[in-house]
């Protein structure tokens, strides 16, 4: 599904060239949990942005799903982010005076998913993230927690091929970040590709397999045996 070769990401400030990915080559399948973890100015963020369309890479190439991101234009990487990607952030973007019926039906509203099939997409995933009580709540009023699950279901409702988590459990207390974690064992036991970002080892093990960047270079590559149970 991600095919990344030989990635390289520079930033140019006042003549002053900087590399944030150094050679990155990756290979993530269908159906995997992949952790990417790495202290701050490792490149990890950076290298989501990419994986997601994003962002694009000075140099190497990037396939996702067949799709070359050298190849498309911005409005074409904007239509298969929306399509195929979901996306959960640290700070929730969520509108915070809309129920979370409307936060979680906003996808809908930019794809071509007839409008007579919305309301059943949108209520299936909010069931996946277990808040069906809270359908018809402000987002605002919301604990922190119900609101990274609502965030979820949000990056559900158009059954994406993958879901990417920017430091899904980064502004959360440890109970309702556990509980995060937990919803997403669940969602890729359910057979969702899911491709984490954290700087938090804690976090990272939730996963299959753990990929550690520094200094813009993959360092290990490994395999996660931890099933432990988060909440103890």
């Amino acid at each position: 599904m991600i095919q990344a070769k030989e990635i390289i990401k520079e930033y140019k400030d006042d003549g002053v060239v900087t590399q944030a990915l150094r050679g990155v080559t990756l290979l993530i399948e269908k159906g995997e949990f992949v952790s990417i973890m790495g202290p701050s100015g490792s490149g990890k963020s950076t290298l989501l942005h990419i994986l997601s369309f994003l962002d694009r890479p000075s140099r190497g190439i990037y396939r996702f799903n067949n799709h070359s991101a050298q190849d498309l234009s911005d409005a074409e990487l904007a239509q298969i982010r929306n399509k195929e990607m979901g996306f959960v952030f640290q700070s929730f973007n969520l509108l915070g005076r809309a129920s979370v019926f409307e936060n979680v039906m906003l996808p809908l509203l930019y794809s071509d998913t007839p409008v007579h099939e919305r309301k059943n997409k949108v209520e299936k995933a909010i069931s996946a993230v277990e808040l069906n009580d809270k359908t018809n709540v402000e987002a605002g009023k919301l604990s922190g927690g119900q609101k990274q699950r609502v965030a979820i279901a949000r990056a559900l409702v158009n059954e994406p091929n993958v879901i990417f988590a920017d430091e899904p459990t980064g502004n959360l207390d440890s109970v309702s970040g556990a509980g995060i974690i937990e919803i997403l064992r669940g969602l890729h036991q359910n057979g969702h590709t899911i491709v984490l970002v954290t700087h938090e080892t804690y976090t990272a093990e939730a996963a299959n397999r753990l990929i550690k960047i520094k200094d813009g270079k993959v360092e290990s590559d490994t395999t996660v045996n931890n099933k432990r149970d988060f909440f103890k």
